[in-house]
């Protein structure tokens, strides 16, 4: 069994619970070092960089020896642009699904039922009873069907809903319920959209993927649709998406724009029939056991020469 070296963020937490995981786990020793400064030593086996912030610090892993980089989130968008070539690199796939799956569900729910109108009335002390309209019977379109789309995809099961699935390349997929499922490719896209009355947005972003959701997109949806996005903000066409609020033809539930952190004086604040939350898909009481969970197995792997889980190719 080798010896290894990790070094990890100053993330509130994730040291105590990493100390706590390994237990007394030999031939492991822990570091602590956030990326802004030199690295605290050549040899590092494995770097896991801070949670938020992290993409320009990447640029500090040059000269650095290392088995793995191991980010904190499931969308890498960036990182190739900072990451010395070469350096083996891992998303956080397996941490972040049910959390983001849960949101998306809590934003589709809230919009559905007004849930924010009504939270805002009972501020003012109103009561107005008004009808909306059901999540039950509705016709929803997964866009991106990876394990953000498939754990939406899961927590649809019982909301008596029609589901369309739409990924990169058509193929059969083992549904939620065990059964094969279709789904259809990206170039069916427009089409579909003419069909869907609620669309949840998972996809990673790409330059196939940026501006994906735009003004003809958005157009082909039929009025009163909503649009929900747990992605990334440059995925949608934000002036699109604008355009079709204030025209009060759509609806949106967001969780992530473009810019993002949205400005103060952003026009998008102003836009009626829209929900926004601040990037906080992944952030619930979730993340720590679980990321903590995926670091120990890569420890594990790293100590026993096996190849580490979730390797992205980022020359692709």
């Amino acid at each position: 069994m080798s010896h290894i070296v990790v070094s990890l963020p100053s993330d509130p937490g994730l040291l105590e619970a990493m100390q706590e995981a390994l237990g007394d786990t030999p031939g492991v020793r822990l570091v602590e070092w956030d990326l802004k400064t030199p690295a605290p030593e050549p040899t590092i086996d494995l770097v896991v960089p801070p949670y938020w912030g992290g993409e320009r610090r990447l640029a500090n892993l040059a000269g650095v020896t290392t088995r793995l980089v191991q980010w904190q989130s499931i969308g890498y968008n960036g990182v190739g642009r900072y990451l010395p070539e070469g350096l083996p690199f891992a998303n956080a796939a397996t941490v972040h699904e049910p959390s983001t799956a849960e949101l998306a569900l809590a934003l589709t729910l809230a919009s559905q039922r007004g849930i924010d109108t009504f939270v805002r009335q009972a501020d003012a002390r109103t009561w107005d009873l008004r009808p909306y309209p059901s999540l039950a019977d509705r016709r929803v379109m997964i866009l991106g069907y990876g394990g953000v789309g498939k754990a939406i995809d899961a927590r649809l099961q019982g909301f008596e809903v029609a589901v369309t699935r739409i990924a990169r390349s058509a193929r059969q997929e083992t549904g939620p319920l065990g059964m094969p499922v279709p789904v259809h490719a990206l170039s069916e896209l427009t089409e579909r959209l003419s069909d869907t009355e609620i669309v949840i947005i998972g996809v990673p972003l790409t330059p196939e993927t940026r501006g994906l959701v735009g003004a003809k997109e958005l157009a082909a949806l039929p009025d009163g649709a909503l649009v929900v996005n747990v992605a990334r903000g440059p995925v949608v066409d934000t002036e699109a998406l604008m355009a079709e609020l204030n025209s009060g033809r759509l609806r949106a539930a967001l969780d992530v724009t473009d810019p993002e952190p949205l400005p103060e004086d952003h026009p998008l604040w102003d836009c009626p029939n829209l929900i926004v939350t601040p990037h906080a898909g992944g952030d619930s009481s979730a993340m720590m056991p679980r990321m903590t969970a995926l670091i120990r197995r890569q420890i594990s792997r790293l100590m026993a020469n096996e190849s580490p889980e979730n390797l992205i190719d980022l020359a692709r």
